[in-house]
């Protein structure tokens, strides 16, 4: 997760410097910034000794915020997962309102008193984690969470921070939040799943059961949105397709693209569900592969084919790509390789070809976390 944080006064500056260094030694990637003139004024070399304590940790530390707040705010709406205000929630209120634009994509917002009082989380509790990040920077600075979430205080069933636990796409945000409302207000809500579970299912949820009555309104997670269980169905997408990809050097993205959008057709998978684009080492650095990739936020792995070579099984070898590459197959062996990290995966689409791109789907082992 990357956070930024920012203070405006002396007093929030060294509140900042604590929540600073506990969150990078917890593995965070973390930034500081400050509006505070005390900063300034230690950054000001005809004031103070370079070779003073002060004047080297804060020049190490926090990075002097020269533009307007909603310059800065708009940088880091950009450019990280977190941002934490130690200030007033005025001021973060007013740096954020241009910017936010739905829960789905929204930064988490924390805003800390300068005293360390309080953690509010302010925007993007569940999706973005505001909630837990408040939670643990109050443990931090010694302070209260205050989370204000239905769900959390009611303490219920939270589909979206279910769904980002498990890391799902959730279809509809709009029929999530009326599953929300109809687990607030006591209202059954199904539950389906393609994959098993770790854990019990929670006590407001109505396992789908064959010849039993089921809910108008649920929750199904799958890979596709071939099925319909409910009358009104919240699909949750878990991204579990290793794509494997092959192609003709210099192949523009937008027939890589097009390739592997009919593909993914073939079995009717959301690219939702995508996790990773896999392929040989030579294409480490194909343009149109690469492309794709970046646009869509994918890790674009590849293999050696000594790597490729040594995944079992059979798959439709050609003699021209085994020329080319040294191993028959590109496609299948990568998106099996891919998948196959925590647990063998499988193929569920083998090699499809077209204009001088191959594309295979595998998936790998997975099942939902309920603990």
């Amino acid at each position: 997760m990357k956070i930024a944080i920012i203070s405006f006064s002396r007093a929030g500056y060294r509140l900042s410097e604590m929540i600073y260094w506990v969150l990078k030694e917890r593995d965070y990637e973390v930034r500081s910034y400050t509006k505070s003139k005390y900063t300034k004024k230690v950054l000001d070399e005809s004031q103070l000794d370079e070779d003073s304590r002060d004047f080297r940790n804060v020049k190490d530390f926090a990075k002097p915020v020269d533009e307007s707040i909603k310059e800065w705010t708009k940088a880091r709406f950009a450019d990280c997962d977190a941002i934490i205000f130690i200030g007033a929630c005025g001021i973060a209120v007013r740096s954020i309102a241009p910017f936010v634009k739905s829960k789905k994509v929204d930064p988490a917002v924390v805003v800390v008193d300068e005293q360390g009082k309080f953690a509010i989380s302010l925007l993007s509790g569940h999706i973005g984690g505001a909630n837990e990040l408040a939670q643990e920077v109050a443990e931090i600075v010694h302070g209260q969470p205050v989370v204000t979430t239905a769900t959390d205080l009611n303490n219920k069933f939270a589909v979206d921070v279910f769904a980002k636990k498990n890391g799902c796409f959730i279809s509809d945000m709009n029929l999530a939040k009326e599953v929300s409302a109809a687990l607030l207000a006591g209202k059954e809500v199904g539950f389906a799943s393609d994959f098993p579970w770790l854990g019990e299912i929670p006590e407001e949820l109505k396992l789908l059961e064959e010849g039993k009555e089921k809910p108008e309104l649920g929750i199904y997670v799958t890979n596709g949105y071939m099925e319909h269980p409910f009358v009104h169905t919240l699909y949750l997408i878990p991204r579990v397709i290793t794509t494997g990809v092959g192609c003709k050097k210099e192949t523009p993205k937008e027939i890589v693209e097009k390739v592997i959008r009919r593909a993914c057709d073939e079995q009717l998978i959301p690219s939702v569900a995508m996790e990773q684009v896999a392929s040989i080492d030579l294409k480490k650095d194909e343009e149109g592969i690469l492309e794709y990739c970046d646009e869509r936020n994918l890790p674009f792995i590849t293999y050696s084919k000594e790597e490729l070579e040594e995944v079992e099984g059979t798959y439709a070898s050609s003699s021209f790509v085994k020329d080319v590459t040294g191993v028959d197959n590109v496609c299948e062996r990568a998106a099996l390789l891919g998948s196959s990290r925590e647990g063998k995966g499988r193929l569920i689409l083998r090699k499809f070809a077209q204009d001088g791109v191959t594309v295979a789907l595998a998936m790998k082992k997975w099942s939902v976390n309920f603990e």
